[in-house]
């Protein structure tokens, strides 16, 4: 018979080693099934891996991939910091691309920064309102942030799904799900004319060193951080947890949204249904295989981005369907969290409990039973 029980003290070397370890793993289970898709791996890997920085133009767009990932998991991560379940940043990354959508249509042609920065600040605050839904919910009634945010997920899909087929659905466009282009002068600048990735990455990286700044840096992020650890502990040294609590899930709701404003404001250009092939969910992923790091979730975001890229350039080349990226997040999670339980904890055989002779009891006629 075995049992679990946390280790005394776990490797910090290791804590950073687990990442790779878990890639290591995924790579040598995926290699077997590209064998059984009848795929050489060596090919498989050089289309996943190496093609999206292969080239100036696979390199931009694998900052496209990479920008919404990274926003999303340096809000994710000091919520985990906290201990705060946040599973809504796919909700939220919609509904920041919602918003700021139905303002961006009705801004006139000549629209300069000013409203470029409104449309940016409308989808900001959408994302951190519904972040601020579950957080409400969690305070006022005490329930599960895993629950609450996941069915917003939803809620927000159908709500974009009711404005492209809607209120928002463009006039000139056949019937199609998609609003109308945006104008000019809502659209992010680019970093180079011939590509579409946007200064949005350029904000996404500041924002991931400042974040990580104020994490190690600072008095509040201190606070966020030993509440993460003890929650009695930061109750008892004075802190507010209602205050670390709303904090998180607000600047996780802004960051989302940003992102999904940042979307159609920059490659995408409008609104459409596929505005988001599950950044939100895939995010998670990145949070942890930078080790809830800022910095790490910079390296990590480009590495899941490169896997949804991959899967593009896959299914052109090696007609292997888009569903093999959703298999090598889910094997790369699964990796992940089996390495990081073996570092915190131990599997050790039972011993057998010991019998004290006195232990057994007597009758009245003084016999041991």
């Amino acid at each position: 018979m075995l049992k679990v029980q946390p280790r005394i003290e776990s490797s910090k070397a290791m804590g950073w080693l687990s990442p790779v370890i878990a890639i290591i793993l995924t790579l040598i289970v995926s290699s077997l099934m590209f064998i059984w898709l009848g795929v050489s791996p060596v090919k498989a890997f050089e289309v996943f891996i190496l093609q999206p920085f292969g080239d100036s133009y696979n390199l931009g767009e694998l900052m496209v991939k990479a920008t919404p990932l990274m926003l999303c998991a340096i809000g994710l991560a000091l919520c985990y910091r906290a201990n705060i379940w946040n599973i809504g940043a796919e909700g939220q990354l919609l509904v920041g691309a919602l918003a700021s959508s139905a303002v961006a249509v009705n801004v006139p042609d000549d629209a300069g920064a000013a409203s470029l920065v409104l449309v940016l600040v409308t989808g900001i605050i959408a994302g951190m309102l519904w972040a601020g839904i579950p957080t409400l919910l969690n305070r006022r009634f005490n329930t599960n942030i895993i629950l609450t945010t996941i069915m917003l997920n939803y809620i927000g899909l159908y709500l974009l799904l009711w404005a492209v087929h809607g209120p928002l659905t463009d006039p000139d466009g056949f019937g199609f799900p998609e609003s109308k282009m945006f104008p000019d002068g809502v659209l992010l600048p680019t970093l180079v004319d011939s590509g579409r990735a946007s200064i949005s990455i350029v904000i996404a990286i500041i924002i991931a060193l400042l974040t990580g700044f104020i994490l190690y840096k600072t008095l509040p992020g201190f606070k966020l951080r030993v509440f993460g650890e003890d929650e009695s502990a930061a109750r008892y040294a004075g802190f507010s947890s209602g205050k670390i609590v709303w904090s998180v899930m607000l600047f996780s709701g802004a960051l989302a949204g940003f992102a999904g404003a940042s979307e159609v404001t920059g490659p995408i250009g409008q609104l459409i249904p596929s505005v988001s092939p599950g950044y939100g969910y895939a995010a998670i992923i990145v949070a942890y295989l930078g080790r809830l790091n800022p910095v790490g979730i910079i390296i990590s975001s480009f590495f899941m981005g490169a896997l949804y890229m991959g899967s593009d350039l896959a299914q052109i080349e090696l007609g292997l369907p888009t569903a093999v990226t959703g298999l090598f997040q889910g094997t790369l999670l699964f990796f992940l969290l089996a390495c990081d339980f073996l570092i915190y904890y131990e599997i050790v055989p039972k011993r057998p409990r010991k019998t004290s002779i006195n232990e057994g009891t007597s009758n009245p006629s003084g016999e041991v039973k």
